[in-house]
């Protein structure tokens, strides 16, 4: 594609940057999925609404900007260069907002979208059970109707957020008879109703930003089906599309992993390393190869296409990639690997970077995830092989 902007996206570009020099904090938010932090987070992200950012890709009908592929790119790529705060709304953002407006009658056009794009309703996400995870299909959860209500009972499991969620979009089961894809109903939930018991969970990694939520008899209006009920399959579908979708501007990320890991070399000494040099490189060529495709994917979809199944692969490589990348840390770190940031032993070998390593410790552990959500590997290449390749499905029995 033709990479020069045009006047106006420069200006846009210009604006951004300059934005977010004066407004980014100088000094990192608290962690999200503690009390102090997710104040602070949704703090930034009211901020972000009133200078009209927060969902610039959205119609201006519901508080969007109605900004375009290129725009939505440049914004993305300055946020991340910017080290701007992670954002904690991007479920209903990304994902609940467009199938609102995707499927969403009037009424819940009007009711939802307005306090989505101002953060004053933080949504999460309950496809995921125990048994529902990749075969998302074999959810369990159910709602059985009662008059102008559902009853809705169940367990979702690994959402994001879930502690501090106004409201969730759930897939629940409201015909146990039919087939697995077709009694299911896309339903909008309210945190708040009675029945309704969040339970944090601390992952490996020490961060306690998932939670598993547990329904019993919960009482949920017809009104809250975006729709029709029965239909939620077709519905999801158009979800996890948004989901699956390009990550415009997430090669910056990657690039800054990439930089971090450098400064790891160096703290260890390890910089002249062949082997780790090496390793570095590959990386390198990675992140690049990774970049020039997001753009790649960009023209697709500038010149009126779909990202369609080749989104699989955007999804499989960056997966896979951003794995490597903090596995490379890992390694060059040694018998060091071992120990926490706060060792005095990582202190003193690694001075300034000491708390590098702290963070490098969480995202490699959240890093293996990432071939797990939004579809695992396994699934991607599934897609890949059936749909981009046109291979034959493997015969069964």
């Amino acid at each position: 594609m033709d990479l020069n902007l045009t006047d106006a996206q420069l200006a846009f570009r210009d604006e951004v940057e300059a934005w977010l020099a004066e407004h980014v904090p100088r000094e990192p938010l608290p962690p999200s999925y503690t009390e102090e932090g997710f104040a602070a987070h949704r703090a930034w992200e009211q901020q972000l609404y009133e200078a009209g950012y927060a969902a610039i890709h959205w119609p201006r009908a519901y508080g969007g900007r109605d900004a375009g592929l290129v725009d939505v790119a440049t914004f993305q790529e300055c946020y991340a260069r910017a080290g701007a705060p992670d954002r904690i709304n991007v479920l209903a953002l990304a994902l609940a907002g467009p199938t609102i407006m995707a499927y969403g009658t009037d009424e819940q056009k009007q009711r939802w979208l307005p306090r989505i794009a101002s953060c004053e309703d933080i949504w999460c996400q309950g496809f995921s059970e125990p048994d529902a995870g990749s075969d998302l299909a074999n959810v369990k959860t159910t709602a059985v109707r009662e008059g102008d209500t559902y009853s809705v009972n169940g367990q979702k499991i690994w959402t994001t957020l879930g502690r501090f969620a106004d409201w969730m979009f759930a897939l629940v089961r409201t015909d146990r008879q039919a087939p697995k894809h077709k009694g299911l109903t896309f339903l909008m939930i309210d945190m708040d109703s009675e029945g309704v018991e969040v339970r944090p969970i601390t992952q490996i990694n020490e961060d306690p930003a998932f939670a598993e939520v547990f329904l019993t008899d919960v009482r949920v209006p017809v009104g809250n089906v975006v729709g029709a009920e029965h239909d939620g399959w077709r519905v999801a579908m158009t979800t996890l599309g948004f989901e699956r979708g390009t990550g415009l501007g997430s090669h910056v990320r990657f690039s800054r992993n990439l930089q971090d890991l450098v400064a790891l070399a160096k703290a260890v000494g390890a910089e002249h390393d062949p082997r780790v040099r090496d390793a570095i490189a590959r990386c390198y060529v990675e992140t690049e190869v990774y970049r020039h495709n997001m753009y790649r994917t960009l023209t697709r979809l500038a010149g009126g296409k779909q990202a369609g199944p080749e989104a699989s692969l955007n999804k499989l490589f960056w997966s896979e990639m951003e794995a490597r990348i903090f596995e490379t840390g890992v390694q060059l770190m040694g018998p060091l690997a071992e120990l926490t940031a706060k060792a005095e032993v990582i202190a003193d070998r690694l001075g300034d970077q000491a708390e590098l390593w702290g963070r490098w410790q969480k995202h490699y552990w959240y890093a293996r995830a990432s071939t797990i959500y939004a579809g695992t590997s396994e699934i991607q290449k599934n897609i890949i092989a059936e749909r981009v390749l046109g291979l034959p499905k493997e015969p069964r029995g």
